[in-house]
């Protein structure tokens, strides 16, 4: 990915704004996309990554045959390529403790700790407070995966299979139990601009000196996987499986798995400590 800022930039600035926050690490992964530099080559080069399935993988995704007959049915959809893929051990995780976990929960933890990376600041070197504003979409891997299994439900009882490893109570939580982060620790639940607001909300806790760096962003796995969905018009999907966005040709969306995470810094810091900055945020707000 192309570099926007160096601290090098800032130093000939005659005083730095003391409300600015810099973005200092960024981790991604959506449909087609493993990383940052994937994600900046396929919106460069404006290629689409909503996928068409054939009827044989939607037979085989548990799509009834009566379904692909209705001429509503859209055949399209933009699942996570690695969705079930997970490096239980570099957390410390048994194999148990991973399969009964959420993914959203464990591609979050994975973009955390690469944000981290990216930003040059892993938690036992980074000399300051960690803070982690994130949230998580709606858990369908517990009733379709795990509650279908009543040996497993017995085994490990269901307090821990609902609270533990699938609550979105515990997104953030884990994430700072694990990394043994001493920041706020919050799970932001709003809807669509659940990422939006969970940056806005690091930005505040930057500026209000509560940590030192701050984790932002948003994790999302549509369940069942590799399915399309039922066209109903009026309503908020595309009849053709396309999003266009800002187009007048625009039609509705399509929803995808995706995670995304921030890393941030208030901008002097950042300089100070010679990170490399992707972008700065110069201010934000929220309303309904």
């Amino acid at each position: 990915m192309e570099q926007t800022y160096s601290s090098s930039d800032f130093s000939d600035a005659p005083e730095l704004p003391d409300n600015a926050i810099a973005i200092v690490g960024m981790s991604c992964r959506f449909a087609q996309v493993r990383g940052i530099d994937e994600y900046w080559d396929l919106l460069r080069n404006g290629r689409e990554a909503i996928e068409t399935y054939s009827d044989e993988e939607l037979i085989a995704a548990g799509v009834s045959p009566a379904l692909l007959r209705n001429r509503n049915y859209v055949r399209r959809g933009a699942p996570l390529g690695d969705m079930e893929c997970f490096d239980a051990s570099l957390f410390g995780l048994s194999p148990r403790d991973a399969a009964i976990m959420d993914p959203q929960h464990r591609h979050f933890l994975e973009c955390t700790w690469e944000a981290l990376e990216n930003a040059g600041h892993t938690p036992q070197r980074f000399d300051g407070v960690i803070g982690v504003y994130a949230g998580s979409g709606h858990n369908a891997y517990m009733p379709y995966n795990l509650l279908t299994n009543s040996k497993l439900v017995r085994d490990v009882g269901l307090f821990l299979l609902r609270h533990t490893s699938n609550d979105k109570d515990f997104l953030t939580t884990r994430v700072s139990y694990l990394f043994d982060l001493k920041g706020p620790s919050i799970n932001v639940q709003t809807a669509c601009s659940t990422s939006l607001v969970s940056i806005h909300m690091a930005a505040q806790s930057l500026l209000n000196g509560e940590c030192d760096m701050a984790i932002a962003g948003g994790s999302s796995i549509e369940l069942p996987h590799r399915q399309g969905y039922l066209y109903e018009e009026g309503e908020i999907l595309s009849p053709d499986g396309h999003c266009r966005p800002f187009d007048e040709a625009s039609q509705g969306t399509v929803f995808g798995s995706g995670v995304a995470v921030l890393a941030l810094r208030r901008l002097a810091d950042a300089v100070e400590a010679g990170d490399h900055i992707y972008a700065v945020l110069r201010g934000s707000a929220i309303n309904n």
